[in-house]
């Protein structure tokens, strides 16, 4: 993912896989044809010294997967590469990062970012990788990625014995209702030829099958490809699971968790986007470099989006040689280490070709 901005300083958001650009941006090459250079690069990704050196820094981290925000000793596992390669950097950034630069500190500047949390699963860490065919990217010009935000909602009533359901206030009816209404809003509400999504991932009621409870609690996300779009289904999400209460004799809130801020959809730069597939058709060849349709996932680089002129692509992992793909959430996800050098050599030349070709143009006095 990358990104590029008028700030006078070149700025490298760090992950295992950034530093491993780092070394190759460190690097003496000349100035070159995205053909050549792309030809070097690789070549030095996979040399095997530096291949084993960046599949031994990607198990080290996956090894102790943590959290947002409680990244510590991976933030110390970056810090400590960092200072082996005489690269300063300030930490911390918002609480865990690690920022770092190269260069001279003017202008022009490109900016290369990657996560290095984890998801909250048994045995499964976060990559920014999706599954694909090994070595291929895909990406797209303009909406790439959803909106997304999420709520969680209580509908409370007045709990007691199944048997006498007369005597009781019954939140499980207005919730069921309120969960089904909920999908009318992209059936019926909504432009077909605008996607948004709804999905409510969990349920929690009662124990006992003989027990009407007291409350019922659910939660889930909503997407869309449109600021707006996403603004008027929080509005709706809000009013029908209130009605829907009200009118069975409940009481319901409804928690959009905003302290965590919704994700902006993540929208490609034009000039960007057609940057990275020219540099990503030089090196891999036009084949491999591919279209990639809009999809309701989200991601937070979509900030960085918001604030300067940047692209997200997507670079294949997947090996069905070594094991069945999974999705990018499953615990069963493997990639192919492989692919590595590739993904290394791209953000190199990505960021060297940005920089060789702006700082060719002509300055205005």
């Amino acid at each position: 993912m990358a990104s590029s901005s008028s700030s006078s300083v070149a700025q490298l958001f760090f992950s295992f896989f950034s530093i491993s650009t780092l070394l190759l941006l460190l690097l003496p090459f000349p100035s070159l044809s995205v053909a050549s250079l792309g030809d070097d690069l690789l070549g030095a990704a996979r040399e095997p010294e530096f291949a084993d050196w960046l599949t031994g820094i990607r198990r080290r981290i996956h090894q102790r997967p943590e959290l947002a925000f409680e990244e510590v000793k991976t933030s110390g596992l970056i810090r400590s590469e960092l200072d082996r390669l005489g690269i300063s950097y300030s930490w911390p950034v918002a609480r865990t990062g690690v920022v770092a630069s190269i260069g001279s500190g003017s202008a022009p500047v490109f900016s290369l970012r990657a996560d290095m949390d984890a998801l909250p699963l048994q045995g499964t860490v976060k990559l920014v990788f999706q599954p694909a065919e090994e070595g291929v990217i895909a990406s797209r010009s303009g909406p790439l990625l959803a909106a997304s935000g999420r709520f969680l909602a209580t509908i409370k009533g007045k709990g007691g014995h199944a048997a006498a359901p007369h005597r009781v206030i019954d939140p499980v009816i207005p919730a069921s209702l309120a969960i089904l209404s909920l999908q009318q809003l992209v059936s019926r509400e909504s432009d077909p030829l605008e996607s948004k999504v709804i999905s409510v991932g969990f349920i929690r009621a009662g124990e006992a099958y003989n027990v009407i409870p007291e409350s019922v609690t659910f939660s889930g996300t909503f997407r869309s490809m449109t600021t707006e779009g996403l603004s008027y289904l929080m509005k709706r999400i809000k009013e029908i699971i209130e009605m829907q209460a009200a009118v069975h004799r409940c009481n319901a809130t409804v928690d959009f968790m905003e302290k965590l801020i919704p994700y902006p959809a993540t929208v490609n730069d034009e000039e960007l986007y057609a940057h990275v597939k020219a540099v990503g058709e030089g090196l891999l060849g036009e084949a491999n470099v591919q279209l990639r349709p809009p999809t309701m996932g989200a991601e937070d680089f979509s900030f960085y989006s918001q604030k300067m002129a940047s692209t997200m692509f997507f670079i294949g992992v997947g090996n069905e040689t070594m094991s069945p793909t999974h999705n990018l959430h499953s615990p069963y996800f493997v990639l192919d280490e492989k692919a590595l050098p590739v993904g290394a050599a791209l953000h190199a030349a990505v960021a060297i070709k940005y920089l060789d070709g702006h700082n060719k143009r002509p300055h205005k006095r």
